[in-house]
């Protein structure tokens, strides 16, 4: 299985200028390029094809619970769910 691995980079320029510091920002990848995920479709623990050991962000409330793979987060970094009848953004 091939994975690939998006990543956002900043690379930051900082001088100083008459005693205060500027900043300079550039991007490495335009506005938006890493979609978000807006309806996330989940299979039960069991099922999932992932290693014990990989990392995960769980989110419980309520009776509900979600995990949202680390690895798939990479290349969405973020995912907007419902869980236990709450709006939530998982972040990575």
């Amino acid at each position: 299985m091939k994975l690939i691995c998006i990543f956002t980079m900043l690379l930051v320029n900082a001088t100083l200028c008459q005693g205060q510091a500027t900043v300079e920002i550039h991007t490495v990848l335009p506005r938006d390029a890493i979609p978000a995920i807006f309806d996330p479709t989940f299979i039960p623990a069991e099922d999932a094809d992932v290693h014990e050991d990989s990392p995960m962000i769980g989110v419980s409330i309520g009776d509900e619970h979600r995990a949202y793979s680390m690895v798939l987060l990479n290349a969405h970094e973020i995912v907007n769910d419902t869980v236990g009848g709450k709006a939530i953004a998982s972040t990575w």
